[in-house]
């Protein structure tokens, strides 16, 4: 049988990977990832890891950058060969075929969604303790709708004015701590840093799960690689000089609060903003406004970025067709944007960051290790789109197999009821994979 006619579409609607405009250069993607990986971790990590760590806290940030710099370096080999919109969907589908990408695909969705309502509840939470009425469930639920609908404007009416306020949110972001960091390294008080492991192994390994994940959010924000200018060379670019910058700030930061707090850091429920206070007393309510800041930061570039995702599901088929469609105007697929915000904005209302986050966590270990052996085939099989790609330092192999070893080694550590809870959502997955495959053949 042949395929049933395709309405043609409105004047005013776009369809698939052509609609889009390759407008971001180096610099936008850059701000983009860094955007993403500072969210809302950092403003906690500093007390959670000094009462595992001890002095030696520090180290933990080192450590976790040697274990991503690997992965960094998968990702930017095969976001080099494979440059279509979709990020971890179309590297694993270009390497493996269309069921691996799918099941990557629709796990970091997944893992994105439930990522960005637990940072709106917590910036729900944060925007409470100034305002105390929104604590009360009704004007938190109009608080949170109120944020996704902004983000939704803001994105909905291009990919300039999306990535400028990425930039614009990155900058906001990112000055203050900056700031905080460089001043803050003049003032702290040395007896409090130390750079010895003495911590137990159980320590080590849940402060590096707590790292890796502040480290994550480089698969989100390389997932519209489709829209921009010279993927083969931009793309490693930006990965990896974004990537220096976060170790070089954490690492800063992780010495400012333990070299300004000491010994009360590890109480400290707001350990940035209490350092901020000791270095400069207004220095508190600026870092806790740079915390609203930034999650608000994060789910811009979520956003941004997880709408692309559904964007490549629907345009290759895996979801409806109206997920593939881009508003002509605009060239922005806002079918995929109001599905995310409004799937993320449900979620946010009835739960709350810190379960949210933790059903998401081992699900990106899982995913990051699925590009990692994507980036060995790709480069084996000599996959290439336009332009000279990036190739892994080493030949195809030791890079992608130190970066499994060490995402196996995390993975060691989970419990068996979140391994219970990923292996649920990747059965979901393959029965959603089979459903979807039957619907297609029968419209043939």
């Amino acid at each position: 049988m042949t395929a049933s006619p395709v309405p043609p579409a409105s004047p005013s609607i776009l369809q698939g990977e052509a609609a889009l405009v390759r407008a971001l250069g180096p610099f936008q993607l850059g701000a983009s990832i860094i955007n993403i990986i500072v969210g809302a971790g950092i403003f906690m990590l500093p007390a959670l890891l000094m009462g595992r760590m001890g002095t030696s806290a520090p180290l933990v940030f080192v450590a976790g950058a040697i274990a991503i710099v690997p992965i960094a370096l998968c990702f930017s080999a095969i976001g080099s060969r494979a440059s279509a919109t979709g990020g971890p969907y179309t590297f694993v589908g270009a390497a493996f075929g269309p069921f691996a990408g799918f099941l990557a695909g629709a796990l970091m969705w997944f893992c994105n969604v439930l990522s960005s309502a637990g940072v709106a509840a917590a910036l729900a939470e944060q925007a409470g303790n100034a305002w105390s009425v929104l604590r009360e469930p009704q004007p938190r639920a109009l608080f949170i709708a109120a944020a996704y609908a902004l983000l939704f404007a803001l994105n909905a009416f291009g990919v300039r004015l999306g990535a400028r306020t990425i930039v614009l949110l990155a900058g906001l972001k990112l000055t203050p701590l900056f700031l905080f960091t460089g001043f803050g390294l003049l003032l702290v008080d040395w007896r409090y840093v130390g750079f010895a492991a003495d911590a137990s192994w159980g320590a080590l390994g849940s402060s590096m799960v707590l790292v890796v994940f502040a480290y994550s959010g480089m698969q989100t924000a390389l997932v519209p690689t489709g829209e921009v200018r010279d993927p083969s060379r931009h793309v490693p670019r930006a990965t990896l000089s974004a990537i220096l910058a976060v170790v070089l700030l954490y690492i800063g930061i992780q010495i400012v609060c333990q070299g300004m707090l000491g010994p009360r850091l590890p109480g400290s429920t707001a350990p940035l903003a209490d350092a901020a206070g000791a270095i400069w007393p207004p220095g508190r309510a600026l870092l806790l406004l740079t915390a609203s800041v930034s999650m608000a930061g994060f789910l811009m570039g979520n956003l941004f970025s997880s709408s692309r995702l559904l964007f490549a599901l629907g345009r290759d088929g895996f979801l409806p067709r109206g997920f593939g469609r881009v508003d002509a105007r605009y060239h922005v697929p806002r079918t995929a944007l109001a599905a995310h915000a409004g799937i993320a904005l449900m979620l946010a209302l009835i739960g709350n960051f810190e379960t949210l986050a933790l059903i998401s966590g081992g699900a990106t270990c899982l995913l990051f290790a699925a590009v990692s052996v994507a980036a060995w085939r790709a480069q084996a099989l000599d996959l290439r789109g336009a332009g000279e790609p990036f190739r892994l330092p080493g030949g195809s192999w030791p890079m992608p197999l130190l970066a499994v070893a060490i995402l196996a080694a995390i993975l060691a550590t989970m419990t068996p009821a979140q391994w219970a809870a990923i292996v649920v959502s990747l059965i979901v997955l393959v029965a959603l994979y089979g459903v979807l495959s039957l619907r297609r053949r029968r419209a043939l």
